[in-house]
């Protein structure tokens, strides 16, 4: 359940003027705790700074993590690449950042499932304490999809057939204890029905499986569907927002579908290793605000695919991590969610 201090945690600590009262100032915005633009942070020309993808192409993270990489790169003056290194729900490669040395070197993008990481497995690594925040990129409602050719018109029609032949329907997610996976689980378990959960390695297979008609259904991000919608290759069902986005404005919200109390919000963060110099922490920061604020990038995150952009505070983030990991966690442990 998305409790009333989360949502005021999303709507309120987590603009930028509010997070950063009393900061430094860039590009004529407030930045909590950031160096001035353009401060030296000890990058040398020739250095190569990767930016972790622990999912696979064709997903969220993998396509904004794409975003970042021209203007942190210009930012920074070292060069930048997006290296995939995938499994074990992207533990592998929050691992690799993890280990890594505090140099700044190595940048973590996340998914919302990190926060949820060491509630469902054993981790050699400890996403709070060996991980330090930089920033939350945004948050988007989830999106319940079908096939075009599957029977439902409404989320309503896939928990009469739930209930009528228990576990006969099937879900994908991007993966084992992923915000839709969690999100599904405590709606059956609200809802009194049971429904088969396929979880993939990545938005890209599990999109794949729906447009070719292999699953039922498919959660996701309004960021990961909102191309196969427009397209009319998946039909929606119910977005987990609080309210219709503009681009779904018949899609019915979960409170719509019976399901008040329960707005969920994928979102994506960036991380690095714990320790690294906070004026490292605060460039990478600043290089990121730069590339998302392009024009061009921020309207197609705002309005094509949906995602509000926050552009946080790395305080702020950390805060909010930690309040994720502790909601969801808690419905991990309700619903005996395993990684595997």
């Amino acid at each position: 359940m998305l409790r009333a201090d989360r949502r005021s945690f999303l709507t309120g600590t987590l603009t930028l003027a509010g997070a950063a009262a009393g900061g430094a100032t860039f590009g004529g915005a407030v930045l909590g705790g950031l160096a001035p633009a353009r401060a030296q942070t000890g990058y040398a020309k020739g250095q190569t700074v990767r930016i972790i993808s622990p999912f696979p192409p064709g997903g969220s993270v993998d396509a904004i993590s794409r975003m970042m990489q021209p203007g942190l790169q210009q930012r920074i003056g070292a060069t930048v690449v997006v290296e995939n290194r995938t499994g074990a729900g992207g533990a592998i490669g929050a691992a690799s950042v993890a280990k890594s040395a505090p140099d700044g070197l190595n940048i973590l993008t996340v998914f919302d499932s990190h926060a949820v990481l060491p509630s469902l497995m054993k981790l050699q690594f400890d996403m709070q304490k060996d991980l330090d925040p930089v920033m939350l990129i945004g948050t988007a409602p989830m999106v319940v999809t079908c096939h075009p050719d599957k029977p439902f018109k409404t989320f309503t029609d896939v928990v009469t057939a739930s209930r009528a032949k228990p576990d006969s329907l099937t879900y994908g997610t991007v993966g084992n204890g992923s915000l839709g996976h969690l999100l599904m689980a405590q709606l059956a378990q609200r809802g009194k029905y049971v429904i088969r959960h396929l979880p993939y390695r990545g938005g890209g297979p599990a999109v794949n499986d729906a447009v070719a008609g292999h699953i039922d259904l498919i959660i996701g991000s309004a960021a990961l569907l909102a191309a196969q919608i427009e397209g009319g290759k998946l039909r929606p069902l119910m977005q987990s927002g609080a309210n219709r986005i503009a681009t779904l404005p018949n899609t019915p919200t979960i409170a719509e579908a019976g399901f008040a109390g329960n707005e969920a919000y994928a979102w994506w963060g960036v991380h690095v290793r714990a320790g690294t110099p906070k004026a490292i922490i605060a460039e990478i920061n600043a290089g990121i605000r730069e590339a998302l604020s392009d024009p061009a990038i921020r309207k197609k995150l705002e309005t094509s695919q949906q995602i509000k952009l926050e552009l946080s505070s790395p305080e702020d983030y950390g805060k909010f991590f930690a309040r994720e990991a502790r909601i969801w966690g808690e419905v991990v442990k309700q619903n005996n969610i395993t990684l595997n």
